[in-house]
């Protein structure tokens, strides 16, 4: 027997999902196990990165530069990613599928060429073209899965869909630590431009979804723009902005602080007098440790969205990142503490699941002919404002030579985010919209 997502769940036995629709979900989570796998290998190496490629610019590779420009590519990597906001438009003209392969090849060829780079403008290039394949892939990945899944379990599949990107942090960390030392910086690139090449063939059994073929003739006939045009216009420009402004709260945080996780380990590692083995095990047990908690926060986030709503839902993951920014950074980091830093990654860890509730929720807000653009609109676009709050962030870093005031200052951002939830409808108990 085959369905689609527009059979009714009473049809069907529940829990059981069709071949195609175990196809659409593994084909999502490989693809954002990767894009996890490839953005974690910038943190995990910046430091070594740094101090190789900044003397060949003729930049003394001091704590303080390494954080100062370490923060300049970060913020590069995101306007790269916000550039990847053409996916979308892509994906509701011509179909999720291809758009979704596109972007994993393109991140996954850049990254690799990212390990050959002999200089340090040259690796902020790659990293930023591999950055345009890395953002379209939440938005494909998120906006097919939500199409394809009966409506009884989308939800649950959103959230287990997310934590494939924490999956990929926890592979990477484990290939750090057991290779790290002798695959190095550029190793570790090389070697992630291959599983993505490996998930790009396996994704061609990826189904397309039915609500898109159900509109692919009458977006064929439309703009290519007007999806943009239509976000941006009433009925759903007010709740196109605020989920704009409340992904760069989310982005804000994860690059100026859980991803500087591996960073300050490091840093904490050197102060310790610790050998180069030992430090590059903390910092993958460091990276290791947020991702674990992140999975399990990810599992948690659709019966938490249920329960509380997705306001409630994100407003209880921006209060954990407030304290686990706070401690590790601010309370931690300037004691030198590794044990009580390893006390607050958890909660970094859970808080940084706040992504999984936009994977259930964006999706619930926009119909089908404007799905995609909407999804990637906001999760691309974020990245663009938050480069600049990273750069201003990666300043800090450069003017005070340490990351602990720059980077607790970030809890403040979650506290606005708290204040600006109102702006979005909140749809829980609500079917996904034609």
């Amino acid at each position: 027997m085959t369905i689609d997502e527009h059979t009714p769940a009473s049809s069907t036995a529940p829990g059981r999902l069709t071949p195609a629709q175990r196809r659409a979900f593994w084909g999502s989570f490989g693809g954002w196990a990767m894009d996890g796998f490839n953005w974690t290998i910038f943190a995990l190496v910046l430091a070594p990165t740094m101090t190789e490629l900044l003397p060949r610019a003729g930049i003394a590779a001091t704590p303080g530069n390494i954080g100062w420009y370490g923060q300049i590519s970060a913020a590069l990597f995101l306007l790269g990613w916000g550039c990847s906001f053409i996916w979308g438009p892509l994906a509701d003209r011509f179909g999720r599928k291809p758009a979704m392969m596109a972007s994993i090849l393109m991140y996954g060829v850049f990254t690799a060429l990212a390990g050959v780079s002999t200089g340090l403008w040259q690796w902020n290039a790659f990293r930023f073209l591999a950055a345009v394949g890395v953002g379209g892939e939440w938005a494909m990945a998120g906006t097919l899965l939500s199409e394809v899944m009966p409506e009884r379990v989308r939800e649950r599949f959103g959230g287990l869909m997310h934590s494939a990107a924490y999956f990929g942090v926890l592979a990477v960390s484990v290939v750090y630590l057991l290779f790290g030392g002798a695959l190095g910086w550029r190793g570790m690139f090389l070697v992630g431009g291959f599983p993505a090449l490996v998930v790009f063939l396996l994704r061609r059994s990826t189904p397309e979804p039915e609500r898109w073929k159900d509109t692919s003739r009458q977006a064929v006939r439309r703009s290519f723009w007007q999806p943009v045009a239509e976000i941006l216009a009433p009925p759903y420009r007010g709740r196109t902005l605020g989920n704009l402004l409340l992904l760069v709260v989310c982005v804000i945080g994860l690059w100026a602080g859980s991803t500087y996780v591996p960073t300050a380990m490091t840093d904490l590692a050197g102060r310790a007098g610790h050998d180069h083995g030992t430090t590059v095990r903390l910092a993958s047990a460091s990276s290791m440790t947020v991702a674990v908690f992140t999975v399990l926060g990810c599992v948690a986030v659709p019966r938490l969205a249920a329960r509380l709503g997705r306001r409630g839902a994100l407003a209880v993951l921006f209060g954990l990142m407030v304290v686990g920014t706070v401690g590790a950074y601010g309370v931690a980091y300037p004691m030198s503490s590794i044990g009580l830093t390893f006390v607050f990654l958890p909660l970094l860890g859970l808080g940084g699941a706040n992504f999984a509730v936009f994977t259930i929720w964006l999706p619930e807000q926009y119909p089908t002919r404007m799905r995609a653009t909407a999804f990637a609109f906001t999760t691309t676009f974020s990245r663009w404002v938050a480069a600049a709050g990273t750069f201003l962030i990666g300043y800090g870093i450069h003017a005070t030579g340490s990351l602990t005031l720059p980077l607790t200052l970030t809890a403040v951002v979650f506290v606005v985010g708290m204040g600006l939830l109102r702006t979005a409808p909140e749809t829980t108990g609500q079917a996904l919209p034609d």
